[in-house]
């Protein structure tokens, strides 16, 4: 292909052209002239090949130089257009200039050598123009390519004036802010009209401006007054003018927020949950002495006396302190009460039927309780207590007049929904809500109330256990536990409880109008000195022979010394040198058909479920009554007869 530049020249003047044909072809070389002598010549050969360049004599019969101007301009406006007169009137120079002419030549010798430079210097021109022109389309090609981009990310991207204008906003940021547009967002005051606190605002302003960049979390306000929570990166910049601008990313963290805080809440529970285990350890030691020797008391007093109503008072409070520590174990998570398939429906419509003759006649209870029976694997008094505290707390918030809505029903939770619950996987769960339209919980306090003894109720309104307790039970039974509320507009509780199979049928108690005795030898094991003695008294009263011993290892050499003298071992788990699940591991390598009972006040690694696994033959927790005891000993023992006659 060739590099000659093309141009096409239009003269109706033979001379003219063949003038102009020598100074571009023979005296400087580089050109490739077409001629056209007309206007049909000329639009056919502008139409039909392609050319650098046009040369125009300005008087052409009927065609004027101005006109293939026009001609050539709607046809491709990058050629350029050089006028060639044969007069010198410079205003027809400008005219032509005017019109989009590149430049023009005069038909005279001295002034025809100029050609071959002018039209070089237009083509030059031209080249610098098609260059800017490509540069400036690869720039806004690039600038849409990263506004297209800019849009559609997955972040907030923003710019704005030190006074708080909106310069730019992606769609993304629009969408977290809750805007419909760009320009709905763009019409509000001042940014700082969108933080929870617009102060802060110009500490965020100083921060940047003093260390040129900011990494933060921030509370924010929708469109809806909705608050949100977002992460901020900031840098200071400049615009086209010099000009500060702050630009930056904002990410909604709102979710990530609420799980940290629950994780935080968990992390607290947890906590105290452990030093609930270590005080329930300890009282349940105390406790046992207690109501033990009560009991031995009362069997030693005449009934009636002022001294036996004493002692059943004794008694009394020693039970509570008993139900006080369940409280205590359950919101720590750590109680090992039975659990089994029970149907909730009946459960929560015998409840309501109680609490309406507790909860005062001016308070309005709704009920909305499916039809289909809902079954879960759950203990039923402590699903018996959760409803009981929730309701009794809606009680004390509504006023005069009010209304406490409870509902049960079932629902589904797919991975979307369960993933907005740590502690639910997707499947489907009974649904307990208790309603009230009471004075609301304030904002500063949901996060406090399921912490042991957290209250902002009157001393007589309450110990702060109830929520707290409510919290265990549900963590104990694998479900969830939400709260929204608003002030003066009242507070919703969800509990989210997983389906079981079917319920069971109820256990039978224990039918007996007097202990049952035994005449067998038993060895009793614990480092508590008061509760041997105490166990010692309670056991030989119903007969038995019993040999105490406060030490695991001397309980040990006991038994060793003598594997055929005792027919039962019971023992307590916590102790030193030797936990009891080791003792009775050890005695029953040196005699496999002795029974072993276990006790204990609490356990990290023993309770009801985990026992069932170690070498033992029942497995109670302190403190234990004396007719449990009774019961549980005359049974381990009359299987152990039968096992082994």
């Amino acid at each position: 292909m060739s590099d000659d530049i093309r141009i096409l020249y239009i003269d109706d003047y033979d001379l003219d052209r063949e003038l102009v044909r020598d100074a571009l072809e023979k005296e400087h070389g580089g050109f490739e002239v077409t001629e056209a002598s007309n206007r049909q010549e000329f639009e056919a050969l502008i139409k039909n090949r392609p050319f650098d360049v046009v040369l125009s004599d300005f008087n052409i019969a009927g065609f004027e130089g101005l006109q293939v101007l026009d001609m050539v301009r709607a046809h491709d406006p990058r050629i350029p257009v050089v006028i060639v007169t044969g007069t010198g009137s410079e205003e027809i120079a400008v005219m032509a200039l005017k019109q989009g002419a590149s430049d023009y030549v005069i038909k005279r010798p001295n002034h025809i050598r100029r050609l071959p430079q002018t039209i070089l210097a237009v083509m030059e021109k031209k080249t610098l123009r098609d260059e800017r022109e490509k540069a400036e389309a690869d720039l806004k090609k690039s600038e849409e390519r990263y506004r297209k981009i800019l849009e559609n990310a997955l972040i907030g991207v923003y710019q704005v004036t030190l006074d708080g204008k909106f310069i730019f906003a992606n769609q993304k940021l629009v969408k977290i802010l809750g805007y419909a547009s760009y320009e709905e967002l763009e019409a509000i005051n001042h940014i700082a009209d969108l933080y929870a606190r617009p102060e802060e605002r110009d500490k965020v302003v100083d921060e940047v401006i003093r260390e040129g960049f900011l990494i933060g979390e921030l509370e924010f306000r929708q469109k809806g007054g909705q608050s949100i929570w977002v992460k901020l990166h900031i840098r200071k910049s400049k615009n086209k003018e010099g000009a500060i601008v702050l630009e930056g990313l904002m990410e909604d963290v709102t979710g990530m927020k609420k799980m940290e805080s629950q994780l935080q809440q968990a992390q607290k529970l947890q906590a105290i949950g452990t030093l609930a285990g270590g005080i329930a350890h300890d009282f349940n030691n105390i406790l046992s002495s207690v109501i033990g020797f009560t009991e031995l008391s009362l069997d030693d007093v005449t009934p009636g006396t002022p001294l036996h109503d004493n002692l059943k008072e004794v008694l009394t409070a020693g039970h509570r302190a008993k139900d006080l520590i369940k409280q205590i174990m359950t919101f720590s998570r750590k109680s090992a009460q039975e659990k089994k398939p029970m149907s909730l429906n009946p459960l929560v419509t015998e409840t309501i039927r109680m609490l309406r003759s507790t909860i005062p006649t001016n308070i309005e209870i709704k009920e909305r309780i499916s039809e289909a029976m809902l079954i879960i694997d759950a203990n039923p008094s402590q699903m018996n207590q959760v409803l009981l505290n929730l309701v009794t707390n809606a009680s004390h918030a509504v006023h005069e007049n009010g209304i406490i809505e409870i509902g049960l029903e079932a629902v589904s939770f797919d991975e979307n929904m369960a993933n907005q619950y740590p502690d639910l996987s997707p499947g489907k769960y009974a649904e307990i809500l208790v309603s009230d339209n009471g004075c609301g919980i304030p904002k500063e306090n949901l996060n406090l109330i399921f912490d042991p003894y957290f209250t902002t109720k009157d001393p007589d309104k309450g110990t702060g256990l109830g929520l707290s307790v409510v919290h265990g039970i549900v963590k104990i039974h694998g479900g969830h536990i939400t709260v929204y509320s608003e002030p003066d507009k009242g507070t919703t509780f969800h509990v989210y409880l997983p389906l079981a199979g079917q319920p069971s049928e109820s256990e039978k108690p224990w039918e007996s109008e007097s202990l049952p005795l035994g005449i067998e030898r038993i060895l009793v094991v614990d480092d508590e000195p008061t509760i041997v003695k105490m166990q010692k008294q309670s056991l030989e009263r119903l007969g038995y022979t019993v040999i105490i011993r406060t030490g695991s290892r001397e309980a040990l050499e006991t038994f060793r010394a003598g594997p055929g003298s005792f027919d039962l071992m019971i023992t307590d788990m916590t102790m030193p040198a030797m936990t009891g699940d080791k003792l009775a591991m050890a005695v029953k390598g040196i005699r496999p058909d002795i029974p072993v009972i276990l006790c204990t006040g609490f356990s990290e690694k023993v309770n009801a479920k985990t026992a069932t696994d170690l070498p033992i033959d029942a497995f109670l927790m302190k403190p234990v009554e004396q007719e449990k005891m009774a019961n549980t000993v005359r049974r381990i023992l009359d299987k152990a007869k039968k096992k082994h006659p």
